[in-house]
């Protein structure tokens, strides 16, 4: 049987608690266990440790930014199956989200200052792609997780050799992205154009840049 669907005004309520819970307070508790878990932690300087940090730091906003995104479509989602898909894929990078902040509390670092900013940007951004048809907000998906694929990608190479928890913890996220990725062009998403993705490149960039220093 499946579950009445919730007036505008009850998802708005839904939506605002969400944003609450995800800001002002530790992210929700993962179902998966971190990959670092049971992973020996090994010595890291100074330097080391706040260059982790900060790198974790980019992961954690781009999860806000994730959670954002994802809970912006479903509320605005034409066909109630794309919702229920865009809230299934927020529910599970929620994991993430615990896992880098687990991680950056480990190296004594602190997530970013501008995460309601990077939420309530996204939570927009989603929100209008739903708007416009649902085969545009799962190609934006599938796009904006090809961008977060690339990061990911570039962080193992920077990542302090040393640091094993936090590459295994990327190392999880960039499979589960590139699935996520998939998911969403084979939901019937619509694979957007090369300039639009080096478009997108530039404004990402700008926000990893920006948090892994505030």
């Amino acid at each position: 049987m499946q579950k009445p669907r919730l007036s505008t005004f009850d998802q708005l309520i839904v939506q605002a608690d969400q944003a609450l819970r995800m800001l002002a307070s530790s992210s929700p508790e993962p179902a998966r266990q971190s990959p670092a878990g049971k992973m020996e932690e090994r010595e890291l300087s100074d330097h080391e440790k706040q260059h982790a940090a900060g790198l974790m730091r980019v992961n954690h906003a781009g999860e806000i930014c994730a959670q954002a995104l994802y809970q912006g479509q479903a509320l605005t989602a034409k066909l109630p199956e794309v919702g229920q898909k865009m809230s299934e894929a927020a529910a599970e990078e929620i994991d993430h989200l615990a896992w880098c902040e687990e991680r950056i509390n480990q190296l004594d670092g602190r997530t970013s200052l501008l995460n309601p900013v990077w939420y309530a940007a996204s939570f927009g951004i989603g929100a209008m792609a739903g708007l416009i048809s649902d085969k545009l907000s799962l190609g934006f998906v599938a796009a904006t997780e090809d961008q977060v694929c690339q990061h990911l990608q570039q962080h193992l190479d920077r990542l302090p050799e040393n640091d094993h928890k936090s590459r295994a913890v990327v190392e999880q996220m960039l499979t589960d992205e590139r699935r996520h990725a998939d998911s969403a062009l084979a939901a019937g998403g619509y694979p957007f154009p090369e300039p639009v993705k080096k478009l997108m490149t530039l404004v990402s960039n700008a926000m990893t840049a920006t948090s892994y220093r505030i």
